[in-house]
């Protein structure tokens, strides 16, 4: 129960986050804001204080800051669609900027203690490896680059391996302080026998080597992990382009919710599942940020398209698209979205009860 109530708590964390980057920076804008919520539907607590309502609703799994000339056009100069072009940017993008902090920030305090970080460097090959023929890889090797994809972190690499589709790769690496870029190198997949005496399918190379954590690296790694996030999210996209995955695969509320309780329960002690929910709060932060920037409809993204749009128009045709079609729009997909979620949601609780 524990565990719930804290996923329930982080997960509400990061939805004040995101509304409140766009709260502040509607004020330091001077826009009117006419109301600050934190949640949805009916109010639990609501208090008004100068020109803004500010209230906390039932249901944790959105939220709002309202603002003058948001919906409608406005006379009123402080109204948001009087605003200028950047003015209106820093607005929209505010949320999603401050769940990103807020997930990179978490990860600095996560690498605050650690003591060394492992690296991208090969420290030996099995002979019998593919990757061990010449031309190939050697010990010593970092590997900054595969088919393309940038290795943030160790942990990137089984991945990137295993999204490779026909057994060709492209290789950047480090050798003797230089890049050296090795392409279409064929490797696949054999049996080898470990340190241990024991066997286990893969490439044949293994990553040991240990860097210092020094203040400057702990930054470098919470940043690379931050933007490991960001491409798992453009991955998963690509995957349900692809068919790849489906909406079944999706998680909702109350998904996530259940992951953090499960990622609680089974950590060994409260230190440890302290961390590994706040590695996942730091991976969800990110996830929010990055998808609220999609340029669909009534998300942060979707008012960034169309007001990006409304500047060329008014560029070249001196012109913009009305307001009132815009909101249209942006409502038939706030009401998609919401019947997406609600489908998500009921699947979320139908994995529950299997």
């Amino acid at each position: 129960m524990v565990y719930i109530l804290a996923a329930i708590l982080v997960f509400g964390v990061l939805i004040a986050v995101h509304e409140l980057g766009h709260f502040l920076a509607a004020k330091a804008c001077d826009v009117t804001v006419h109301e600050f919520s934190i949640g949805m539907g009916p109010a639990l607590y609501q208090k008004t204080k100068g020109e803004t309502d500010y209230s906390i609703r039932l249901l944790p799994i959105g939220g709002f800051c309202a603002m003058e000339g948001e919906e409608e056009e406005s006379d009123n100069p402080h109204a948001l669609n009087n605003q200028s072009f950047w003015r209106k940017l820093l607005i929209y993008a505010a949320g999603a900027a401050m769940n990103f902090v807020a997930g990179l920030i978490i990860l600095l305090v996560l690498f605050a203690g650690a003591k060394g970080f492992y690296t991208s460097e090969i420290t030996a090959i099995d002979p019998a490896s593919d990757l061990a023929a010449p031309g190939g890889l050697q010990v010593g090797d970092e590997l900054l680059y595969i088919d393309g994809e940038r290795v943030y972190n160790q942990g990137n690499i089984s991945l990137l391996l295993g999204l490779n589709k026909d057994g060709t790769f492209d290789f950047t690496v480090r050798r003797n302080g230089e890049k050296v870029k090795i392409h279409d190198f064929p490797a696949a997949t054999h049996e080898f026998t470990d340190t241990q005496g024991g066997t286990y399918v893969g490439y044949g190379f293994t990553l040991g080597a240990v860097e210092e954590a020094t203040f400057f690296n702990k930054i470098r790694y919470s940043w690379n992990s931050a933007m490991d996030f960001v491409r798992m999210v453009r991955l998963s996209l690509e995957m349900l382009f692809t068919g790849e995955a489906g909406v079944k695969d999706l998680s909702g509320p109350v998904g996530i919710v259940n992951t953090m309780t499960e990622v609680g329960q089974q950590s060994a002690t409260v230190r440890d599942a302290i961390s590994n929910i706040s590695y996942l709060a730091a991976l969800i932060a990110v996830n929010l940020a990055v998808m609220n920037l999609l340029p669909i409809p009534a998300l942060d993204g979707g008012k960034i398209f169309f007001l990006t749009i409304n500047a060329l128009c008014l560029l070249l045709f001196k012109r913009q698209i009305p307001a009132k079609f815009e909101n249209y729009i942006h409502a038939a997909g706030f009401i998609l979205l919401m019947g997406l979620m609600a489908v998500v949601m009921f699947m979320d609780v139908w994995k529950l009860f299997q």
